[in-house]
């Protein structure tokens, strides 16, 4: 069995640090670094229209993705404040990223996004009963809402217009638990 030596904060920013760990086995040494995160929420907003249900997704602009930035679809989603519960984090960034509001937050699971990198803890939520406030993105996002029918959000999963890891894995823990 590993076990760890010591830890080492190579850099920190004002949500996560970079950190440095050894731990030895079996007689050696080995350093891995990776990103300490205090962890994320992601909800899955579902609204319920003359149309149809229809899922509160948004179009987010990721700077680190390709030599110029991509926009991804998404479900809303962001990092734990410090002292925040997993629950204020989730009302609060649904309000922020999306405008809604949810009357209900149904737990869909808890993951590690991932665990050869960083050590985040993301909690996944089903946002039901939804009232319209008015959003409140972060001055660094750039996102727009866009609203997609339950059929159509689970169709991009497999064309890969929806390749948002965290996205993905709770559409399909929504479809499978009958939540959609």
């Amino acid at each position: 069995m590993a076990q760890v030596v010591s830890r080492k904060t190579l850099h920190e920013t004002r949500k996560f640090s970079f950190d440095q760990v050894t731990f030895a086995r079996d007689g050696a040494t080995y350093d891995v670094a990776g990103v300490r995160h205090p962890g994320a929420v992601v909800l899955l907003p579902l609204l319920d229209t003359p149309e149809g249900r229809v899922v509160v997704m948004i179009r987010n602009f990721r700077p680190l993705l390709g030599s110029h930035g991509k926009v991804i679809w998404e479900l809303p989603a962001g990092t734990i404040e410090r002292g925040e519960s997993v629950e204020v984090a989730a009302h609060r960034e649904l309000v922020e990223e999306t405008g809604f509001r949810a009357q209900h937050l149904v737990p869909l699971a808890r993951f590690y996004t991932t665990p050869g990198m960083t050590d985040e803890v993301m909690w996944s939520f089903v946002a039901r009963e939804l009232e319209h406030v008015g959003s409140r993105p972060e001055p660094d996002e750039w996102l727009t809402v866009e609203h997609v029918p339950v059929g159509r959000a689970l169709s991009m999963i497999e064309s890969g217009d929806l390749a948002d890891g965290k996205s993905v894995l709770s559409l399909l823990l929504a479809a499978r638990k009958g939540l959609l």
